[in-house]
């Protein structure tokens, strides 16, 4: 994703979510960080994606137990960087992984498909 992208992104989050508690969270999280504190925040959620695809290209079915821990771990990350991801905001980022193209292409960039792999696993996990 190209900076312009992700500008547009945060503008469009601050204008859907500007007014909720997880958006103070992150605003509160995310003020103090450097920028190479931020990258790195980024990359270790890109990580994330990358053991995603790993998982799917070895086979693992969305809802394995496998699939599902990865889920569990990217429900943590996301809380302990970013802000407090709760089942309901997880399903809708869920969903947000497919519906939105940038999302979908740039977690597809870790093998194709791995988006809808990452949407079908959070829905299995939430079931």
């Amino acid at each position: 994703m190209d900076r312009k992208e992700e500008i547009e992104i945060s503008n469009e989050a601050k204008q859907k979510w500007g007014g909720t508690p997880a958006w103070a969270e992150y605003e509160r999280k995310s003020s103090g960080r450097s920028r190479g504190e931020k990258a790195a925040a980024e990359a270790g959620l890109d990580a994330v994606f990358s053991e995603f695809a790993e998982c799917m290209a070895r086979g693992c079915a969305p809802d394995s137990a496998e699939a599902r821990s990865l889920v569990r771990g990217l429900q943590a990350y996301i809380t302990e960087n970013f802000y407090t991801c709760t089942d309901e905001i997880l399903a809708g980022l869920g969903q947000m992984y497919t519906a939105d193209e940038r999302f979908r292409a740039n977690i597809d960039r870790h093998g194709d498909g791995t988006a809808a792999f990452v949407s079908a696993a959070i829905k299995a996990h939430l079931k």
